[in-house]
């Protein structure tokens, strides 16, 4: 079931990471991907948590840096760190960020996926329907709001 949060702060604990994840799971149980793709930074934690609970070994991780220091984002996405298009042709992917908030990030590494000739499933944790700017929504989503987020795996969090 997902849930809409009202506008403000929300912050998540460990227990609530744990209960979004499991939900997330139960509604991905079934489908077949053969690889995990993780989106640094944010997505590094839930994409684990959820690996382990879909029993899914090969993790691989997409590093993209599209926002500066400030929060900001640039004009650009910068790929530090990809899979090579031989790992991903004719692969089901599921592609696991924390947030889809102006989607910029997860729609460059969905966009490159489709290129290399790769499946995406995009799965977040929380959707920002109103912050995209880019075309589509994610495949499964946790949560829809407008809050910000506080996850606990993040510095102050």
């Amino acid at each position: 079931m997902q849930t809409t949060v009202p506008p403000g702060q929300d912050i998540v604990t460990w227990d609530v990471l744990d209960e979004l994840v499991a939900g997330l799971a139960d509604r991905l149980r079934g489908e077949r991907f053969d690889l995990m793709l993780a989106i640094t930074r944010g997505g590094l934690v839930p994409a684990g948590m959820l690996a382990y609970r879909l029993g899914i070994r090969n993790i691989l991780v997409a590093a993209v840096e599209y926002y500066d220091d400030e929060g900001q984002p640039g004009p650009h996405p910068t790929f530090l760190q990809f899979p090579a298009d031989s790992q991903l042709r004719g692969q089901q992917i599921l592609v696991v960020d924390e947030v889809w908030d102006s989607g910029t990030t997860i729609h460059a590494v969905i966009e490159r996926i489709r290129q290399a000739g790769g499946i995406p499933t995009t799965v977040v944790l929380h959707w920002k329907p109103t912050h995209s700017v880019v075309p589509g929504t994610p495949d499964v989503h946790a949560v829809t709001t407008d809050a910000w987020v506080v996850y606990p795996f993040k510095a102050g969090g």
